[in-house]
């Protein structure tokens, strides 16, 4: 459980230096996929919290 909430915690944190990656990356798709507006939006918060994820397991791990 504490290695669940140690995640989270770096997680949380990492979420607002992940969205800078996650536009770069979605504006990166969008011209190949013609994604709309809401699509856009919804994958741009879905690819910050992934990416924060991401890191948070890997501050955790390393």
């Amino acid at each position: 459980m504490q290695n669940i909430v140690i995640t989270l915690v770096f997680s949380i944190v990492m979420l607002v230096f992940m969205a800078f990656p996650a536009m770069k990356i979605v504006e990166w798709i969008k011209p190949k996929i013609n994604l709309s507006e809401k699509w856009y939006n919804i994958l741009q918060i879905l690819l910050t919290i992934l990416l924060s994820l991401i890191i948070g397991l890997f501050l955790k791990f390393a």
